[in-house]
């Protein structure tokens, strides 16, 4: 995946904040602290609800006024995109709002998105990069680490390439679409199973980064420009890679050597690579997982 270097990705609302700022969670990991900290990484990576108090990590700081004096907006080029992880995150944020700005009536789009390194403060607390990716609902803003990329590259030898980070993206996305049109009111998030409303939630995530993706190739700017290159099916496979790499049997099967269903919170990774592709071949209403049997969501 590679965008048009013609293309304006100017109307991304992305913001760099610097190392150290807020709570550092934790220090250098051994011995067992190891396997929580691979965990935390993966099962945070695609979570998007609210993740305080997971692994120690998020710390009582909800509601806090967030400093964000020093924060540095990205001004990217489309060119810079196709060769910085953190401008390629600018280029799909444009890309996303003016995307949802077609599928939800009365949307608007999360606050932006904060690119952060080691730690900082959020609307539901404390974050560290050992926590991945994550869209806190409470300040309606996406947090991301880009040297999440290179663990899940290490634990599980994947690439995650461009369209695998943008699927990230575009997952946590999903959270916000979820958060402002009300699917995530009245949901029992603690609950945890193979059908649980964390797992549908999750999935349903994945389907919507899935619709936007499939549709990317058309989007343009307001220059009609197209913002991307055609995708091509190595990148999509690369895409559905990542999505298996956090399928939860995957990292109960990697990190306990045994798969426990009824402590799924996101999903196998047959499902998620399902809904991944539900919404690349369809559109965001296809994406019901909620009001369907268990038995449909595999």
């Amino acid at each position: 995946m590679t965008f048009n270097e013609n293309a304006d990705i100017s109307s991304g609302k992305v913001s760099r904040r610097g190392g150290g700022r807020g709570m550092k969670i934790g220090g250098g990991a051994g011995g067992g602290a190891i396997v929580i900290v691979i965990i935390v990484l993966l099962v945070q990576h695609f979570t998007g609800v609210d993740v305080s108090g997971v692994a120690g990590g998020l710390s009582g700081l909800q509601g806090q006024q967030i400093d964000t004096s020093g924060d540095e907006q990205l001004q990217c080029t489309a060119a810079e995109a196709n060769k910085d992880a953190n401008c390629r995150i600018q280029g799909a944020a444009a890309l996303l709002q003016d995307y949802w700005s077609k599928q939800v009536q009365g949307y608007t789009d999360p606050q932006g998105i904060v690119i952060f390194d080691q730690s900082t403060t959020t609307g539901c607390g404390a974050a560290s990069t050992d926590m991945g990716p994550f869209y806190c609902p409470t300040d309606q803003t996406i947090y991301i680490d880009p040297k999440f990329y290179d663990e899940l590259a290490q634990q599980f030898g994947e690439e995650a390439g461009a369209l695998a980070q943008l699927y990230v993206i575009g997952h946590e996305w999903g959270h916000h679409i979820q958060n402002i049109t009300g699917t995530m009111k009245g949901k029992n998030l603690s609950a945890t199973g193979a059908s649980s409303d964390s797992v549908r939630l999750e999935l349903q995530a994945d389907c919507y980064a899935g619709a936007w993706i499939g549709d990317a190739q058309a989007e343009t700017d307001e220059n009609g420009q197209h913002y991307l290159n055609p995708v091509t099916k190595d990148q999509i496979a690369d895409a559905l890679k990542a999505a298996a790499a956090v399928g939860d049997d995957h990292i109960q099967q990697a990190t306990q050597g045994a798969v426990n269903p009824e402590s799924f919170t996101h999903g196998t990774s047959a499902e998620r690579q399902k809904w991944f592709t539900t919404g690349l071949n369809g559109e965001p209403v296809d994406c019901q997982t909620f009001g369907i049997p268990a038995s449909q969501l595999s």
